[in-house]
């Protein structure tokens, strides 16, 4: 009976609050927080203070204001006479559009050099290696001031530039190319475009389930290619197949009419192309060399050859250990391209500049910056992070 007694007791004893850890716990983060917005307070109000006493505005009215600077490059129409939220827009797709070619031939290109290290040709394999070792092991800023002055000071200028067939003009100014007159064929030739890349998308989709439920493949490269090129043509044809073509011409001391290239952009995408492919060709190599030998081994067995051993059996069971580390390196060359104001291509670090300058606004331009890569950075890890668990290894 006592020691039921004694049980009870200490069964019913209670904690003290302070050597609760659930309690503890709780106490410190809220004191973290409350620390923490203290001292954000107390900058964001200093900050306030600060600019009011050197009479500079703070907010983010001036974007409804004239720019009143040229852009070089731009995917939209933009004159100085735009606001500065179209110039900044401007430098934003001009990242956007850096990035993402970059994304797809890095891609490409180090999958391509990752493979070749693993080929059994001596030569092969050691150019791949000494590839990687030199990109990996320089900064980017280098190779871009390099790859920069190259194309500058290989080429000539505009009026001793290189032509081809009178239609295409290679100078130190860039690549003149003629294009296409605008017509309201072509938006919808895009739309098109759009419709057969769903299309191809969900027909790839039954293929695969038709060939897994009856073992008969389907010519999926071949529908794909002509829904992506048949429709665009229906609707070509269905305007009355315009052909209005605007053609580089040199006038004075520069090529007008066309479309250009400019040194800057392509001295900025062969850099980041060549710099983080060589990082995705260690990410691919050592997914591949992660894999049992045991599966190369068996494919070859039953008479593939060692390219299909790579393309149906190493690359696919490989992905699953390539995508996490790949989404690195797509992060990576999203946020390397604000290296683009070193070699004067105007992307969205070098418009917001322009702006700062102008404005006096830094801290809300840095915001904006911070802002639209935050948000980038974030729509590249989502996808990924959807495909890699798309990918994934689910148990039965």
């Amino acid at each position: 009976m006592a020691v039921e007694a004694v049980g009870s007791r200490s069964h019913t004893t209670r904690v003290a609050p302070w050597n609760d850890p659930t309690v503890r716990g709780w106490v410190f983060q809220i004191v973290i927080v409350g620390l923490v917005v203290a001292l954000a307070w107390f900058l964001v109000s200093n900050t306030l203070e600060n600019l009011a006493r050197q009479k500079i505005a703070s907010g983010f009215h001036y974007l409804d204001r004239e720019a009143g600077f040229e852009i070089g490059d731009t995917m939209i129409a933009y004159s100085p006479a735009n606001t500065y939220a179209r110039a900044i827009f401007v430098g934003l797709l001009n990242t956007l559009k850096v990035a993402g070619i970059g994304i797809v031939l890095s891609t490409i290109l180090g999958t391509l050099i990752g493979v070749g290290r693993l080929s059994p040709n001596w030569l092969l394999s050691k150019i791949c290696e000494y590839y990687v070792e030199i990109f990996r092991n320089v900064p980017l800023l280098l190779w871009l001031f390099l790859i920069y002055k190259l194309i500058s000071e290989a080429f000539p200028g505009p009026r001793q530039a290189i032509n081809v067939l009178n239609s295409f003009f290679l100078s130190n100014r860039g690549l003149y190319f003629p294009v296409p007159l605008a017509n309201p064929a072509h938006q919808w030739m895009g739309v098109a475009f759009l419709v057969a890349v769903v299309a191809t998308w969900f027909m790839a989709r039954w293929a695969r389930k038709r060939q897994e439920a009856t073992g008969q493949p389907f010519h999926t490269i071949y529908t794909g290619v002509g829904l992506l090129v048949g429709l665009p043509a229906l609707v070509w044809l269905a305007f009355g197949a315009p052909v209005g073509m605007s053609w580089p011409a040199l006038k004075g001391f520069n090529f007008v009419g066309g479309t250009v290239i400019q040194p800057e952009f392509t001295a900025l995408l062969v850099g980041l192309v060549l710099y983080t492919s060589a990082f995705v060709a260690e990410i691919v190599r050592s997914g591949i060399l992660a894999l049992n030998k045991g599966q190369s081994e068996a494919a070859a067995a039953i008479g593939l050859s060692r390219g299909q051993i790579m393309r149906l059996v190493l690359l696919p069971q490989a992905m699953r250990i390539i995508v996490p580390p790949m989404t690195s390196q797509y992060l990576n060359i999203t946020k390397n391209s604000s290296l683009a104001i070193a070699i004067g291509y105007p992307d969205l670090v070098a418009s917001v500049n322009v702006t700062i300058n102008q404005t006096g606004q830094a801290i809300e331009n840095i915001l904006i910056i911070m802002a639209a890569y935050l948000t980038v950075s974030l729509s590249i890890s989502a996808f990924m992070n959807w495909y890699n668990k798309r990918i994934a290894l689910r148990e039965r």
